[in-house]
């Protein structure tokens, strides 16, 4: 197992892996399967929590009978066993705001939604995010990067295109924490070797 240092920028520590490891989401070959997998649903923040709540209106008409059925029982999010807030699932498997196109890809009805112009909720920042993991700390956060398996495409693809984890995920940094930090993270990346 690799082990990779962390970097400051103001109260956020950064795992030096964000800005050396390479990463380009390869949707065509995985079809999606982040939405799909896993033990628990996507990391959601209180504040999305209100903004699900408030913006189901608008991307409900995109999901499938069964996601909405789900959401009936459980609600727009539920408290996981570790007692964070996350997307309910469908039978244990894929996340509600989920749908499979003709191709079988699966995409997130909440940003088709704002895409088409319905809400002005993306999608939770943890979606965007992704491979990035935000941890809660008492002193700040810290970002991480996840590695799994159904995401080992992006990596080749990464690699094969020498885009860094960060620099991939560009839009959803500055979304949540500015081009400020943005910028900060783009200068750590040049003194760290690749």
């Amino acid at each position: 197992m690799e082990s990779y240092r962390i970097v400051a920028i103001g109260d956020v520590i950064v795992s030096t892996a964000l800005l050396t490891e390479r990463f380009v989401c390869d949707i065509n070959t995985c079809k999606g399967q982040c939405c799909v997998e896993g033990e628990s649903g996507a990391p959601v923040e209180i504040e999305e929590v209100e903004l699900l709540l408030r913006e189901y209106e608008s991307f409900a008409p995109f999901m499938t009978k069964k996601g909405r059925e789900a959401v009936e029982q459980q609600d727009v999010a539920v408290l996981d066993v570790d007692g964070e807030w996350v997307t309910p699932l469908i039978d244990g498997a894929e996340c509600v705001y989920a749908q499979f196109n003709k191709d079988g890809i699966c995409k997130c009805v909440i940003e088709y939604a704002f895409h088409e112009g319905k809400t002005s909720f993306r999608k939770p920042i943890s979606c965007w995010l992704y491979p990035i993991r935000i941890l809660q700390l008492s002193t700040g956060v810290a970002l991480n990067y996840h590695r799994w398996h159904v995401c080992r495409e992006a990596c080749v693809l990464g690699q094969e295109e020498g885009v860094p984890v960060y620099r991939f995920l560009k839009e959803p940094i500055i979304a949540k924490f500015g081009n400020e930090f943005y910028e900060q993270l783009d200068a750590a990346a040049e003194l760290i070797p690749q």
